[in-house]
């Protein structure tokens, strides 16, 4: 299971924001970061953090495919205006291309809107607890 924390796709200036993911932790760990935004907000900065937390490796792994690794690196250097174009881009087959871009954007991932399918960061980085 995962729950998606922060901010929106992107910036005020139209670029695109960073995505961080947490993969384990607790709730104690979930109320240190968002106290650490607070106060950060509170003395005047601009918080803008994308989060995606996993409970476990497992929870990861079922969303962060190496191929949905490979759909977000072909859609960061080329939007596609669809699904289908997407899917032909990649040769690979259009249901199971719909289904990881459903899965992509479900977690905040990818956006399907203004007429194409594009990835919503420029960078993901990964914070694994053990």
């Amino acid at each position: 299971m995962y729950g998606r924390r922060g901010g929106n796709d992107e910036r005020h200036d139209g670029t695109m924001a960073d995505v961080k993911i947490l993969v384990g932790g607790n709730l104690e760990d979930d109320a240190t970061a968002f106290l650490d935004a607070w106060h950060r907000t509170e003395s005047g900065e601009l918080v803008r953090e994308r989060v995606l937390a996993f409970e476990s490796w497992e929870g990861l792994a079922r969303v962060m495919t190496g191929e949905r690794y490979r759909v977000l690196r072909h859609l960061h250097a080329h939007p596609e205006p669809s699904v289908s174009s997407l899917a032909r881009a990649l040769g690979r087959q259009y249901r199971r291309v719909h289904a990881d871009v459903a899965a992509l954007e479900e977690a905040g991932l990818l956006d399907r809107s203004a007429g194409a399918v594009r990835a919503t960061a420029d960078r993901i980085t990964a914070d694994i607890r053990l």
